[in-house]
């Protein structure tokens, strides 16, 4: 089975009592969306936790880029003390941060910022539209389009495209008023029963905050949410 998640946000315990629920296991893959780390308690668990996974596959975003923006100023400007800068890392995370190590480090400022399958495409925040309503070529967008997108999440941005896009960033609560992942049927389906009769899946329930966290099922949509 495959599985699709964003916005984690250092929530752990939340992440793993997910888990345990949906009965995930090393056979099965899972697909997280970016912003796995900063807010929670437990970034840094939870980072090392998702790259021990076989078939995990993160993405980044715009706070996994925040990171790397803060590694690469550090690595350019200071002098080539590593364990100097391993400190000022470590520091990046208030809580659980002295358990960063540079293998951690080398994976999280090496993320890419999409996947692409026959189905379907992940990035955080959304994908530009070309005037026909087609999802813009990956190649010609831009990373900030890709971690920054707002407009993307509006219920009328219903891309005509064969694959769907599964993304994160703003709390779904923004846009229906509950923490609850949405599911957007493509052009002409009524009932969409897998992941290829949608245009797009927003995953972002805002964990941090509504203490909500959720993913779903690509295979047949199925919806699973843990609470605090």
């Amino acid at each position: 089975m495959t599985y699709a998640i964003s916005d984690i946000h250092g929530e752990y315990a939340l992440f793993m009592r997910l888990m345990e629920h949906i009965g995930y296991s090393d056979s099965d893959r899972l697909i997280v969306c970016g912003d796995f780390i900063d807010k929670g308690r437990d970034t840094v668990r939870l980072a090392k936790t998702l790259f021990a996974m076989p078939e995990a596959y993160c993405l980044t975003g715009n706070h996994e880029h925040a990171f790397f923006q803060f590694y690469r100023t550090r690595m350019h400007s200071a002098v080539m003390d590593f364990d100097a800068i391993l400190w000022q890392l470590q520091q990046y995370f208030p809580a659980g941060g002295e358990d960063l190590d540079w293998e951690t480090v080398d994976r999280l400022v090496d993320l890419p910022y999409y996947m692409e399958e026959e189905r379907f495409i992940g990035v955080h925040a959304g994908l530009p539209l070309t005037p026909d309503g087609r999802l813009k070529p990956l190649g010609e967008v831009t990373r900030e389009e890709m971690i920054h997108d707002r407009r993307f999440k509006d219920a009328c941005v219903l891309p005509r495209e064969s694959r769907c896009v599964l993304f994160g960033h703003t709390p779904t609560s923004y846009v229906c008023g509950e923490p609850r992942i949405l599911i957007y049927p493509r052009h002409g389906v009524v009932r969409p029963t897998t992941v290829a009769d949608c245009a797009k899946i927003h995953l972002d329930t805002g964990a941090t905050a509504s203490g909500v966290l959720g993913c779903v099922r690509l295979d047949d949509l199925h919806t699973f949410y843990v609470r605090k």
